[in-house]
């Protein structure tokens, strides 16, 4: 007989809050008496976010749970929207950190919202949100998003990721550059955008002779992590930098980027998706949101 099963209930209970999820749901198989301790609220609690009451006090539904097991399931599989519907919000299913995904409407897309030549504002019935960006042609695309590391789990490393589509006939996304990075603003000054401007131009002249790849970077007072990305896959050339892959939730993604969060201290994070090599058209593109989601 497993030792641990024979400890109080109170005593497995301590022990299973210093392990994990899946430890915890392991456990609960053992026997009837280590699934009480396995799947009581003590157990769960420590595993959610300690500001999960306040983030739950946004949401634009309420979230309905019977004991706060069920609700850790619940917020891995079923994100909830938050702020009157420009979030989402879930949680790691390996660790219980927190993740965002700001949807398109907040995000920074030049021309969208200007020009309806341009983009489109619409419904998506595979969106969680209640619209997406959906792009019409433009020569020059750029898509921005941040978000305050406050609302991040700390010590933790968090990737960057445009969740999008493709339209039936979509041309000129082959490549396109990406960055993150640390910055006090939310929005730019105009020679700090100047100069990462500047460095996209001078990659891709750099990336069209040699090929080379990606290069980090400094800008100002923040790190900046320059990257080539590809929404469709490229053809006639080397594939050089990162490739979208498909989603679970039948939606694509590409990482634009990822950053160390250590205690939530280092003010808002940016990353920006520019295209605009050679200013050619650029069409069918569906844009649902930028996640930050932790790596691990």
């Amino acid at each position: 007989m497993d030792l641990l099963s024979t400890l109080p209930e109170e005593c497995l209970s301590e022990i299973l809050q210093r392990t994990s999820p899946a430890d915890a749901s392991r456990f609960a198989t053992v026997s009837k008496g280590s699934k009480s301790a396995a799947d009581s609220d003590a157990v769960w609690v420590r595993f959610l976010p300690e500001d999960l009451p306040e983030i739950i006090s946004r949401s634009v539904s309420p979230v309905v749970y019977a004991n706060n097991k069920e609700l850790y399931f619940s917020l891995c599989n079923s994100p909830i929207l938050l702020d009157a519907g420009k979030l989402s919000f879930s949680v790691k299913l390996r660790n219980g950190k927190k993740c965002y995904m700001v949807g398109a409407r907040e995000l920074v897309i030049i021309w969208c919202r200007d020009i309806p030549q341009y983009w489109k504002l619409t419904s998506h019935p595979d969106s969680r949100f209640s619209e997406v960006a959906l792009l019409k042609v433009v020569c020059w695309l750029e898509i921005r998003g941040t978000i305050n590391t406050r609302m991040l789990s700390s010590d933790t490393v968090y990737g960057c990721y445009l969740v999008f589509k493709l339209g039936r006939n979509p041309y000129g996304l082959q490549s396109a550059n990406a960055f993150v990075r640390f910055t006090n603003d939310e929005v730019d000054g105009d020679d700090e955008r100047a100069a990462i401007l500047g460095h996209f131009a001078r990659e891709n002249d750099r990336d069209r002779h040699s090929r080379t790849g990606e290069a980090p970077v400094r800008i100002g007072d923040g790190l900046t992590e320059i990257a080539k990305v590809h929404l469709q896959r490229p053809d006639g050339f080397e594939q050089i930098g990162r490739v979208s892959v498909g989603r679970g939730d039948g939606w694509m993604e590409v990482e634009l980027g990822s950053f160390y969060n250590d205690r939530g201290d280092d003010g808002v994070v940016e990353t920006m998706l520019l295209g605009r090599e050679g200013y050619q058209g650029k069409s069918g593109l569906i844009v649902q949101g930028i996640e930050f989601r932790p790596k691990s």
